[in-house]
């Protein structure tokens, strides 16, 4: 009798642990495993913001595939997925096809425009190793240019459109490296503007106040505009027009305002919110007893707040647990479990040093706040391949 085949879509937080899960619950000889992802490299995208700043280089951020999971026990196929076809238990490829018998999709996430007119042509976004190498070089270039091209300010104007997490963090690592490149480049100061820009009528919405006032007074000191309540209109290879109709000129445009699940998971015919699939309560597709769906492309709602659980990090490894016991259970013909997110904390950073955090009921502030944060990316790179990977990745100095 030939062994069950289960194929994982993606190696970000979803799909990586999934594949680290499945092979220390299932024997060689129970499962044929295989791994599908673009890239030979899993990157963490929590340290993608430092990566488009500057602060961090990006081989820091990113593991290759190969040091996390083992060979022996899972295939590795590096390639890009074209189409799922549901009804014939079948993934096209660019390269090949793959069928399944139990299929695990953690396909990440595509940027969330609305209908901005001509984001999506004329923004950056953080979002891959290769999106964020193209920001830090295009900064840096612009601010080459700034002394050879007759000082014009949109050279050093930074725009940075949506102040949630992303945007928030992102923000922090430009206020530190913005100091370097104006040394560098003999520019001052404060001819740079950061502007970050936000629909919402606060930035980080939905987030403790005491922390959003810390986070909004120290960023602001260092350098960053806020403009809140700002929807923006138009975006164009000159800048930004706001709906108020004001223009800000600037060559650097980044857009963070949000994400929505992969279009192939909305292509493939499935029922989406937004590209992401309410799941069932053991993250199975409805109407499909033998697909689980991870990370980005999972909706779930928090019954007690009324509204889905924002697609985390930290969701989609405590997803990535849950899927590989339930896909055992599947294979074994017992109880499936729910998923039920544990949600230990928030850290948002704010650059090197800073951050704000809820862990529990307790607010952190500063110093202790980016300690923290530092602690929760090593426990990752713990589950991933434990000490040693720790060691090779981790963040070790705390303060």
């Amino acid at each position: 009798m030939s062994k069950p085949k289960i194929l994982i879509l993606g190696g970000g937080y979803g799909g990586i642990m999934s594949a680290v899960r499945l092979q220390k619950e299932l024997g060689s000889d129970e499962a044929e495993i295989t791994l599908v992802n673009k890239h030979n490299y899993h990157y963490q995208t929590t340290w993608l913001h430092e990566n488009a700043a500057g602060t961090l280089h990006h081989d820091k951020t990113r593991i290759m595939i190969d040091n996390i999971i083992d060979m022996n026990k899972v295939n590795f196929v590096q390639d890009t997925v074209k189409e799922i076809k549901k009804d014939e238990k079948l993934v096209i490829l660019d390269n090949q096809e793959l069928t399944y018998d139990y299929l695990i999709i953690a396909l990440g996430s595509d940027p969330e425009t609305f209908g901005i007119q001509g984001l999506k042509e004329n923004a950056f976004s953080i979002r891959s190793i290769n999106s964020v190498r193209k920001i830090r070089e295009h900064i840096d270039y612009s601010f080459a240019r700034y002394n050879n091209e007759g000082q014009p300010d949109e050279l050093i104007t930074i725009v940075v459109g949506g102040a949630g997490f992303t945007g928030i963090e992102f923000v922090g690592e430009l206020a530190d490296r913005v100091p370097e490149l104006c040394r560098e480049y003999d520019i001052p100061r404060e001819k740079v503007r950061i502007v970050n820009i936000e629909a919402a009528p606060t930035v980080l919405p939905g987030f403790d106040e005491e922390l959003v006032e810390y986070a909004i007074n120290n960023l602001e000191r260092r350098g960053v505009e806020f403009l809140v309540s700002t929807p923006i209109k138009e975006c164009n290879e000159d800048g930004v027009i706001l709906a108020n109709g004001e223009e800000i000129k600037a060559s650097t445009i980044v857009w963070t305002g949000g994400v929505r699940g992969n279009h192939l998971v909305e292509e493939a015919g499935f029922e989406t919110m937004r590209g992401r699939v309410k799941v069932d309560k053991d993250l199975r597709m409805p109407g499909f007893d033998y697909i689980f769906v991870a990370g980005d492309c999972a909706l779930i709602i928090d019954e007690e707040a009324n509204r889905p659980y924002p697609p985390t990090a930290q969701i989609a490894i405590q997803q990535a647990y849950t899927i590989g016991r339930n896909i055992k259970a599947l294979m074994n013909g017992g109880k499936l479990e729910e998923f039920k997110p544990d949600i230990k904390g928030t850290v948002a950073s704010l650059g090197k040093g800073e951050a704000i955090g809820k862990v529990g009921n307790k607010k952190l502030f500063g110093a202790t706040a980016s300690a923290m944060k530092k602690v929760i990316d090593n426990r990752y790179l713990f589950l991933l391949g434990g000490v040693p990977m720790v060691i090779k990745k981790g963040k070790l100095k705390l303060f």
